[in-house]
């Protein structure tokens, strides 16, 4: 689905990214492990064309997608969910929700998906009159996932979900994730510090520090390396 060939990328004159390749097949849960000011959020960022690459290729369902905008690439079905949520916090949850539709004409459609988040974050129909502002961090998360679910995306970028949540919740996230591609058939690249809450629901991991990535392979392959074990997981 996600093809990524040679991407260079960065801030003005700090490169951050350096020469980067992947792939993500369809349906498949691919996670983006790496520490701190590893290049996490930069590489989404530039997957969904905010940062523009110096070089490099990115393809979506075989289509050269590098130089089209942000607003055109959520149209193919490549949506982000960000890091730290980014919602509006005196906009209600329905209207949050609502906002990952603004580009959507089919009023049923989008009234089925609203349900179908509801399905998945019942917690969010009980508080879609409530500010966003208000929310505690994991609810404010799954707003956001549920945001960017109302984009109706092939594929789902996750920018750090489990930042700032409590181990409970992390796994509760986690857990939603792994129902939205068993059940809707979305397929989700996740970058993630916490290795222990990501690896268990992905088919292939990649570990990326300073920009490259140094470790690649099927999440059980990555969990039992004895470096990530170490410099992730601790053990």
């Amino acid at each position: 689905m996600l093809q990524v060939n040679g991407l260079n990328s960065g801030y003005g004159n700090a490169q951050i990214i350096y020469d980067l390749s992947l792939g993500v097949g369809e349906k498949k849960i691919v996670s983006i492990i790496g520490p701190n000011g590893a290049g996490k959020t930069t590489l989404l960022l530039t997957l969904t064309g905010i940062i523009k690459p110096y070089s490099g290729e990115v393809r979506l369902d075989g289509e050269d997608i590098t130089r089209l905008e942000p607003y055109e690439r959520v149209g193919r079905g490549l949506v982000l969910a960000p890091e730290r949520r980014r919602l509006f916090p005196e906009m209600t949850v329905l209207e949050n929700l609502l906002m990952g539709a603004y580009h959507r004409k089919d009023k049923k459609g989008v009234g089925e998906d609203l349900e179908m988040v509801y399905q998945i974050f019942p917690a969010l129909k009980a508080r879609k009159n409530q500010m966003a502002g208000t929310l505690s961090g994991g609810e404010q998360q799954m707003v956001a996932i549920g945001r960017a679910l109302m984009s109706r995306p092939k594929l789902l970028l996750l920018d750090e979900p489990s930042v700032g949540l409590a181990p409970s919740l992390r796994e509760k996230i986690f857990d939603a994730v792994a129902k939205i591609r068993e059940d809707r058939g979305v397929t989700v690249l996740a970058a993630e510090q916490d290795a222990s809450v990501a690896l268990p629901i992905s088919d292939e991991a990649h570990v990326l520090e300073h920009g490259r990535i140094t470790l690649s392979g099927t999440a059980g392959e990555i969990m039992s390396n004895p470096k990530v074990r170490e410099a992730y997981l601790g053990l």
